[in-house]
């Protein structure tokens, strides 16, 4: 929205053409939601607490966790308004892939503000049923994704990138709708098992986008995408705006959420973010790199699965709880230890991810 005002403004003052820079509109956007969420936070979470929005805590869990109930929860809302005021101000509101993204975000935020609503609001401690929440997200990841393939420009934009290796893509042609699929509502239930300490699933959240968003920059950029030798996908560098909102709102949602919390995210953040960390990956076609960087939440999925597969079929749990984090936990490790470690683990697989981009 402010492009349009500077551009114009531009006419009459040179110096308004630095708004034209993607790197400066990047830079404004993730201090727009940075501020954004200082203002905000104090405000929403004084109203969470006054309306009673507590968080219940699980009786079988560590210990520890029990001083954490009535912890105001769904601060997530704070988290999506400072990313969308952020991009719409900031990007270029004509790219097709700004709108894809937010729609994916907003919609995913939706279906978790209707899930913490019913369970913390009408305390009804179901909330929606697993089988009506994967409907609503597969009718939203669907609806997103033939939209991305139908207006997909080239086959490069249809094509699995496979890191660390030259020139080496499989097409997939419609197929990718498959691939977007899984991994929009893959990594959107990834961050939420994740989201289960103060701070251990917004920072990985923060450090991944943030990764994300340099490659969105390059694979949008023809100079800098032919010297590294990926795929150019016009429009695609625009995500590096959005991406730096998401880091923005997340470091400024971490200012309270940090150990101990004074809010929580609630599946209203959990939800949408995972499922714009899987939108973002797709569209700058770094799916198997987000899996990499995004390691933390691949691992505490599969030890859910593992352990509920392991009890089904032997009777036999394989960790002491499930997600990771509380198998640790049980294990006697401080919740600030698991969650500084769990970030440096990530910080590791970002590197290693961000180097797939020489290292070919």
């Amino acid at each position: 929205m402010l492009l349009y005002l500077t551009n114009y403004l531009a006419q009459f003052e040179s110096g308004f053409n630095v708004f034209n820079y993607l790197t400066m509109r990047a830079i404004l956007g993730a201090l727009t939601a940075l501020l954004l969420s200082f203002m905000l936070g104090p405000r929403m979470i004084e109203r969470l607490s006054l309306n009673q929005v507590g968080q219940p805590v699980r009786h079988d869990g560590p210990v520890t966790h029990l001083p954490k109930a009535g912890t105001p929860t769904m601060g997530g809302a704070l988290i999506l308004t400072a990313i969308s005021v952020s991009t719409v101000l900031w990007a270029d509101l004509e790219n097709r892939f700004i709108w894809f993204v937010l729609f994916v975000t907003l919609s995913f935020g939706v279906i978790g503000y209707v899930d913490d609503y019913k369970k913390l609001i009408l305390k009804d401690p179901a909330g929606i049923s697993v089988g009506q929440k994967l409907f609503w997200q597969s009718a939203a990841a669907i609806v997103a994704a033939v939209a991305l393939y139908v207006t997909a420009a080239d086959e490069a934009s249809t094509s699995l990138l496979i890191p660390y290796f030259k020139n080496l893509a499989i097409p997939l042609g419609m197929f990718q709708v498959v691939v977007t699929y899984f991994f929009i509502v893959g990594f959107s239930n990834a961050v939420n098992l994740t989201d289960g300490l103060d701070g251990l699933a917004i920072m990985p959240t923060v450090l991944v986008g943030g990764a994300l968003g340099v490659f969105a920059y390059v694979t949008g950029n023809v100079n800098f995408s032919a010297y590294l030798d990926i795929p150019y996908i016009a429009g695609a560098g625009e995500i590096l705006v959005f991406c730096a909102a998401l880091a923005g709102a997340g470091l400024g949602f971490l200012w309270f959420n940090t150990y101990p919390a004074q809010v929580f995210m609630g599946d209203i953040g959990a939800l949408s973010l995972g499922a714009a960390l899987g939108a973002v990956a797709v569209v700058v076609r770094q799916e198997i790199v987000l899996a990499i960087m995004g390691g933390v939440f691949v691992v505490e999925t599969l030890s859910v699965i593992i352990q509920v597969a392991s009890y089904k079929l032997t009777g036999r749990r394989v960790f002491r709880m499930a997600p990771l984090h509380h198998h640790f936990e049980l294990k006697g490790w401080a919740e600030p230890k698991v969650i500084v470690r769990f970030w440096i683990i990530t910080v590791i697989l970002v590197l290693i991810g961000l180097a797939s981009l020489k290292i070919r």
